[in-house]
C-alpha cells in the first residue's frame, strides 16, 4: 500500500497547540501551502490573532479547545466532519514544558505535563483515527522531542512524556499502516519558544519557530517516519544514547556543566505529622 501524503485537495489540516511557538508558525506555513487549517488551543484571542495573520491561499479556522478534555476533542472532530469536511492531516503538537529538579520535585509538575503532552495527545488521537479510518486514509504527526531519546537535565517529566509519544507512534504504525493512515513522529532539537526560555543551560543548534515549521512541512511531504532537525545535533544525540551509561552521564554533565551547578533548593528535612488513630480501627 502506497503511504498517504496529505495535500490541500484531500481535506483540511488540524494543528493543536496553535496559539504560539511551533504550532503557530506551522499553521501559517500550512496555509501558505494551500491548506485550510483548523487551529486549536485554549487562548481564543491568540487564535483569532493567528487567523488574522494568515496570508496564504489557505485559511485559518478557529476551534477553541482544551486537549486535556476528551469530550472537547470529540467536539472538535465532530465540528470538522460536519462543518469543514474531511480531516486529511492532523499535527498533534500541544505540549507544555515544566522544568523538574530532582532535589525539589512536585507531583503537580508531573501530572500537568502528562495531562497535556501524553493524555492530551491520546484525547486527540482516538477521534482522529476513527474519522480517518472511516475515510480510508489520513496522515497523523505526533510532535515529540529529542528529549525523548534519553534523560537530560530538568526533563524528568517532559522527557518521559515525549519518550512515551515516540514509543506510541512506533507501536501504532504497525496497525495504522494496514488501514491507510500514515503516522509520523516529529522530534525537533532546541527551538526558540517560550518553553525553551526556561532553560538555563546551553542549547546548541537553536532554530527559530519559523525554521522549525519549514522543516516540519518538508518532513510531512516526505516518506520519512521520523522528522528530526537539525540533524547535526539530533543525530549526535542519537549516537550519545548508544553509549554505555557511565560515558553518557559524563558527557552530558560535561556538555551542560550540570554537575558543577548549585542545587535548586536548600534541603530541609520534612517532619511528618503523626497519624490520627481511628477509634474504629482494631
Amino acid at each position: 500500500m502506497t503511504e498517504f501524503v496529505a495535500q490541500p485537495e484531500h481535506g483540511v489540516a488540524w494543528v493543536t497547540g496553535a496559539s504560539s511557538g511551533i504550532g503557530r508558525a506551522l499553521s501559517l506555513q500550512l496555509t501558505r501551502e494551500g491548506f485550510n487549517v483548523v487551529v486549536t488551543a485554549r487562548d481564543h484571542e491568540k487564535l483569532v490573532a493567528l487567523q488574522q495573520s494568515a496570508a496564504g491561499p489557505g485559511k485559518i479556522i478557529v476551534l477553541d479547545g482544551d486537549v486535556t478534555d476528551p469530550r472537547d476533542m470529540e467536539r472538535i472532530i465532530s465540528a470538522i466532519e460536519y462543518e469543514h469536511g474531511v480531516l486529511a492531516l492532523a499535527v498533534l503538537n500541544a505540549g507544555v514544558y515544566i522544568p523538574v529538579h530532582g532535589e525539589d520535585m512536585h507531583r503537580d509538575d508531573f501530572e500537568k505535563t502528562f495531562a497535556v503532552n501524553l493524555h492530551g495527545t491520546v484525547n486527540c488521537l482516538l477521534p482522529t483515527v476513527r474519522h480517518m479510518r472511516a475515510q480510508g486514509k489520513g496522515q497523523i504527526a505526533l510532535v515529540s522531542s529529542v528529549t525523548g531519546y534519553g534523560g537530560m537535565p530538568t526533563s524528568a517529566a517532559y522527557g518521559a512524556s515525549k519518550a512515551a509519544l515516540i514509543n506510541m507512534a512506533e507501536s501504532l504504525k504497525f496497525d495504522l499502516d494496514k488501514v491507510g493512515i500514515r503516522v509520523q513522529i516529529i522530534n525537533p532539537g532546541f527551538v526558540a519558544t517560550a518553553a525553551t526560555e526556561k532553560n538555563d543551560f546551553p542549547m546548541p543548534a537553536l532554530v527559530s519557530a519559523e525554521e522549525a515549521a519549514d522543516r516540519i512541512v518538508s518532513g510531512l511531504k516526505s516518506k520519512r517516519f521520523e522528522v528530526t532537525f537539525p540533524r547535526r545535533f539530533t543525530y549526535a544525540l542519537k549516537l550519545l544514547n548508544l553509549l554505555p551509561y557511565p560515558l553518557y552521564f559524563w558527557l552530558m554533565n560535561r556538555s551542560t556543566g550540570w554537575k558543577t551547578r548549585p542545587l535548586a533548593t536548600t534541603f530541609e528535612p520534612h517532619k511528618a505529622e503523626p497519624l490520627a488513630r481511628d477509634p474504629q480501627a482494631v
